[in-house]
This record gives structure tokens, sequence and C-alpha cells, in this order.
């Protein structure tokens, strides 16, 4: 084992929490330390996001050190302790062996060898486990010299790792996207053999892992390398399908439709998850509505409505919530509206954008010309109107309702709403001046 002297000096309450438990720990005979993803943070001089332990404590043992107890994962020896107001994840050492469904280990046993506990971890650079007590990182697994070289790399044989939990494969293209790591030769072409086995993964779980990715600080590049090796076609075939759509080059410049999604990925600003799948799957149907006429130029008429029924199906398929899912599919339906918004009706344009979408799909439209033939005028009068006029981010109220029509003497019917509407257009087209006026004119039309 290669034991690396560090003494790590980071004013994080999460730290100081994991620190005082592991020597609570160790003072109780029990071998233990901070493990996983934060030690590999703290050796890159990152800050960790959350600090996890592991110990040769089983669960009942910590339950009698710690009043703030809870067993999350009894099968697996995982529970929940507090410490000084802070959660921590504290996972007892353990050996797995004999996984039969790709996910599951058949055989689950605690083991008071920590050495033993890390080699059934994923990758290297995330099987380092530090000793507070003795200011020491240790490894066994050669995970600091893989931090060093900038690789992913599996603990042990590449190929049995990813048959345990094929998920992990999406994992290895998640760490190397987010670390700007290279996946190492042999992970690789395991990855490469496998993916098709990633098609059979859960769809909540896939959404997590993609997600993370979209999210991460080079959405663009973690997307390219799930498609090249294989894993785009297996979790998501119809985005793999964008490749080598050819569309016009006065227009598009940049390339194909994969090309270009991949272009917006790389300009995208925010970690906004519903504008990230809504870049992705924008142009989804592209494909399938790509047309050539005489002149020899593809066309895709369409493909918006068509993108968003296909997104949906997508989307459904990845367990996505009904609110995200119906939010992804708006933008992608409404993308290509954006081109006229100069010529917009003025209560047509009010609306779009008080619409709560807006904001996501503004930012879409930014990407999507700033990816292409890079015309910003539509985007630019679009920012003009909301500086001018910032209170048409809301809709105003209705001068006329359902029920001034009835107080008139109206008699409730069908052309109610037909009516209702056609006055609320006009009141913000701005054609109507008070609302006895628009009353007035909703009484008209029943006359």
């Amino acid at each position: 084992m290669r034991r690396l002297k560090r003494k790590f000096e980071l004013h994080e309450p999460g730290f100081n929490a994991a620190v005082s438990a592991a020597l609570r720990l160790r003072e109780h005979g029990f071998a233990a330390g901070l493990v996983g993803g934060s030690v590999r943070d703290l050796l890159l001089g990152k800050v960790p996001s959350d600090f996890d332990l592991v110990t040769s404590a089983k669960p009942e043992e910590l339950a009698q050190l710690f009043a703030d107890f809870r067993a999350v994962g009894a099968s697996f020896g995982v529970s929940l302790i507090g410490v000084g107001g802070v959660s921590l994840e504290v996972a007892t050492a353990r050996e797995e062996r004999n996984y039969l469904d790709g996910r599951h280990p058949e055989l689950v046993r605690y083991t008071a060898d920590l050495e033993c506990d890390v080699q059934r971890r994923d990758f290297t650079i995330n099987a380092l486990w530090y000793d507070p007590a003795e200011g020491e990182v240790c490894d066994c697994v050669g995970g600091i010299d893989d931090l060093e070289r900038g690789v992913v790399r599996t603990v042990g044989d590449a190929g049995r790792r990813f048959s345990e939990d094929y998920l992990r494969m999406l994992r290895a293209v998640r760490f190397a996207a987010r670390l700007r790591f290279e996946l190492f030769p042999e992970t690789r072409r395991a990855i490469q053999a496998l993916a098709p086995k990633a098609a059979g993964l859960a769809g909540e779980r896939i959404n997590a892992e993609v997600t993370r990715m979209l999210t991460g600080p080079d959405p663009a590049r973690a997307v390219r390398m799930l498609f090249d090796t294989g894993l785009l076609a297996a979790v998501l075939p119809e985005v793999a399908a964008l490749d080598g759509v050819e569309q016009p080059p006065e227009f598009h410049p940049e390339g194909d439709v994969l090309t270009h999604t991949l272009l917006m990925l790389s300009h995208m600003a925010c970690a906004d998850a519903n504008l990230a799948w809504s870049v992705l799957l924008h142009d989804i149907s592209k494909p399938e509505a790509r047309t050539v006429g005489g002149d020899g130029r593809a066309r895709f008429y369409a493909h918006e409505s068509m993108g968003a029924e296909l997104a949906g199906k997508i989307l459904d398929r990845l367990r996505f919530s009904a609110a995200d899912r119906d939010s992804i599919t708006q933008a992608v339906r409404n993308h290509m509206r954006f081109a006229s918004v100069r010529d917009m009706r003025a209560a047509k344009l009010r609306k779009l954008i008080a619409d709560p979408n807006f904001p996501l799909e503004l930012e879409l439209h930014r990407l999507d010309c700033i990816s292409c033939h890079g015309l910003m005028e539509c985007f630019v009068f679009l920012l003009d109107r909301l500086a001018a006029e910032p209170e048409h981010r809301r809709l105003p109220e209705p001068w006329v309702r359902g029920r001034d029509l009835v107080a008139a003497g109206v008699k409730p019917g069908p052309r109610f709403k037909t009516v209702l509407e056609e006055v609320f257009e006009l009141q913000l087209a701005g054609e109507l001046s008070t609302p006895e006026e628009a009353l007035e004119t909703a009484l008209k039309r029943f006359r």
C-alpha cells in the first residue's frame, strides 16, 4: 500500500464533522477514515460537496457510539450519523461477490480490513481513503498515480467491474468529463465491448447520470465520449442518430445535427438541467423530418412539433417528472417561433414573453443561434423589449370575465370562451383603453 503524508486544512463543517467522527471511531478501537470522492477532490485541490466515511465498526456498534444514528442500507451496512449538525454517510467495510444481475451482489460480508473494502469500489481514483489520525492518504490500487496521470481506470479487471453494475460505464464517462481526464485504454475497451448492456438500465438511473453530465463543467465532451464509446447508442439512440444528418451549410456551417447540438452544449453558461435537456433534444426529430427538394437542399418541415412528441417519449422512458417533461417538450416545440418575433402580433408577443417557460426558451434560442448562423437580431429585439417594458414579463388580469357577461344579461354558452379570448387579445394589443370599453366590445359580439 502506498501512503501519502498529507494534512488537509479545510474550514468546512462537513470535513470537520467527518474528521471528528473518524477520530472517535479510532479512539474506540475501530479502523476509520474518509473515503471516495472527497479524498479524490481534496488531492485535486477542490472542495468536496460531501464527505463519506468507511469503518470497521458494524451498524449496531455505530448506533452505540453516535446518538444521531439511522440505518439506511441495512443489507449493505450503510448508515447515517449526525455530528455537529452535519449528516454523514458511513459504510461498514465489506466485500462483495457474485453479481448475478448486473447490479446486486449475491454475497455481502463485513470485514475489518479497509484494504479489502476499497477493492470492491469502481475506480482507482475513488478508492482512496484518508486516515486523519495519521495524516495519511492510503492507496492500495494505484489511485494516486492515476490522479497524477489524469486517467479514469477501474479497480481490477474492467470487464468484471462493469459487469457488476453496468451503470459504472456511465459513471466512468461522467468522471472523465468532469475531471477532464481520459479513459484508461483497458477501461475504454471494456466500455465499448459492454456498451449495449447499458440499454437495460432503469430509466431513472440513466436520467440521473446523464443529467449530472449535462450539468457538469463540460457537457459537450461528456456526450461526445458517450457517442465514441457506444453508450449513447445504448441509452439515447435517438440522440446518436443525429450524427451524420447533414444540414444546409448557409444556415449550419458548423456541420451535421449532432455537431450543432454539441456546440450548443459547449456554449451553455449555466448548469440548468431542463435547459441542457432542451438543447440535447431540440432537433431530435431532424433525422425523421429531413427531406431533400429538387434543388438538392435539405429541409426539416415540422421538426419542432415532431420533436416535441419524440422528446416526450424519451423523457417518459427516463422517468422525468411531469413538470420537467412539460417544460422541456414545450421548449422543443417552440424553439423555431423565435425567428418570427419581430413580426408577431402584439398580443401574441406579450403572451410569449409572459410565459413561465420564456427564460429557458430564450436562452435555448440564443444557444441555437450562436451555434449555427450567428444571427442574433431576434434575441436582441426581445432583450430590448424586456428592457423597455419590464411589466410585460407578466400578463395583466383580463378586464372582462364570464361573470361580467352574465351580470350584463348574456346567457352562458359555447361562445363565451371565444369572445373572452378575443377581447383579451385586444386588451393585450393596447386596442382597448378601459374595462368599460372592453365589456362593451364583448357585448357587441353577442348582439
